[in-house]
């Protein structure tokens, strides 16, 4: 308890932490201070794809914590240079800039796009079409651009230049589009707002419009994307690429980046000066980003990740039937989510007492997000133990 009293006293009031402290970690399962073993279907929301300290992740930070940690971006960087020439060969786009996180390459999507538009069509077309229930990010901007409006109490006043819609509604989109409009901010399938995964048509019917009205596309794929639906991005799924996307969560396998992609006439908006980050794309990061990209971006990994995904949707879909308290399991790949007819907390701590980490989002879904190196061994005894909790 002496750690917990520390943090209590020591740090911001930022987080609802569960009463354990998390020292150690092998693939999908970490350990706490008193040596209790979990089985971690959160993969730190998102982040640890390739479970907990996988040797290709810390063999990369190793070597490159012994030759060079940081340099600024006044120069050229190895590793940086690397991973961009691999994101470009593997996405639709031309160009790639690093930050440090998901907020921060949604902040930098958002100025880009402003930008852009600013000069290619004149400072009009500023306003920036975004879905409720979305989630983007915690700075000001990014903020204004989440749908939630829990999360924007208490920090008015907002950014201005930001409209809000329903998701998975084209007509919607439709309608709020105005000689105003610049871009369209859209998570491909969404993550903290509840596992909502758009009809087939949606994104593609998207895509028809921006192209109609010479409107920017920009998908967050900060939680989906590396893999995480199955393939390497979800824009994937759907037939259609983006003119700017946004990653983060994953890519370094647990060291803190960010990244945006775009198309280079796009790109060509941001010159010397426009933006920067002084720690976006260090040689640390980069580095663990290229050892995650090059195992993740492999045919025989993402469709062990499908596999699995439909495996677990399978195993959910089984207690449903036998439990009247589930209303619907949705997902794809495996970013899954299983609503209930209830608050779901007590869920994630009766579960949690038991040795499985799992989350909650939108107060009754349960969100699994385990990493994609899951097992069914692994997948089955994380369902007998929700089995459990579910029956008592």
């Amino acid at each position: 308890m002496a750690l917990i009293n520390d943090s209590d006293n020591y740090l911001f009031s930022t987080y609802k932490r569960y009463p354990i402290v998390l020292i150690r970690g092998e693939g999908s399962r970490v350990w706490d201070q008193d040596g209790k073993e979990y089985l971690d279907f959160v993969s730190g929301i998102a982040v640890c794809n390739l479970g907990h300290c996988h040797p290709k992740i810390v063999d990369a930070i190793t070597k490159q914590a012994r030759t060079l940690i940081h340099v600024s971006n006044l120069y050229h960087i190895k590793p940086q240079i690397e991973l961009a020439r691999l994101l470009v060969e593997s996405s639709f786009a031309d160009k790639v800039f690093f930050c440090n996180s998901g907020a921060e390459a949604n902040e930098g999507a958002i100025k880009l796009a402003r930008k852009y538009m600013r000069d290619t069509y004149g400072k009009e077309r500023s306003e920036i079409i975004v879905m409720d229930n979305s989630f983007h990010g915690r700075t000001l901007a990014t903020l204004t651009a989440t749908g939630q409006e829990k999360f924007k109490a208490g920090f008015d006043p907002l950014m201005p230049g930001f409209k809000h819609v329903p998701f998975n509604d084209i007509e919607a989109v439709s309608q709020a589009v105005t000689d105003k409009t610049g871009a369209i901010l859209v998570e491909p399938i969404q993550g903290e707002g509840g596992v909502n995964c758009p009809s087939d048509n949606y994104l593609p019917e998207l895509r028809a419009l921006c192209d109609e009205k010479k409107i920017l596309l920009i998908l967050d794929e900060v939680q989906v994307g590396m893999g995480r639906t199955g393939r390497l991005f979800a824009y994937e799924h759907y037939g259609i690429t983006p003119d700017i996307m946004t990653l983060a969560k994953a890519l370094a396998g647990g060291l803190p980046i960010g990244a945006l992609l775009a198309r280079k006439e796009v790109a060509a908006s941001f010159t010397p000066g426009t933006h920067a980050s002084t720690f976006g794309g260090n040689p640390l990061v980069t580095a663990a980003a290229i050892a995650s990209l090059t195992t993740i971006n492999n045919s025989s990994f993402l469709e062990h990740c499908r596999t699995m995904g439909n495996y677990l949707m399978d195993q959910l879909n089984r207690l449903k039937k036998k439990n009247p308290s589930i209303r619907e399991v949705r997902g794809k790949g495996l970013l899954v989510g299983m609503e209930l007819d209830q608050p779901a907390a007590d869920i994630v701590d009766k579960c949690l007492e038991k040795g499985l980490l799992i989350n909650c989002v939108q107060e009754k879904v349960l969100r699994f997000l385990p990493p994609l190196t899951i097992t069914k061994k692994e997948i089955d005894q994380a369902v007998s133990t929700l089995e459990e909790v579910l029956s008592q």
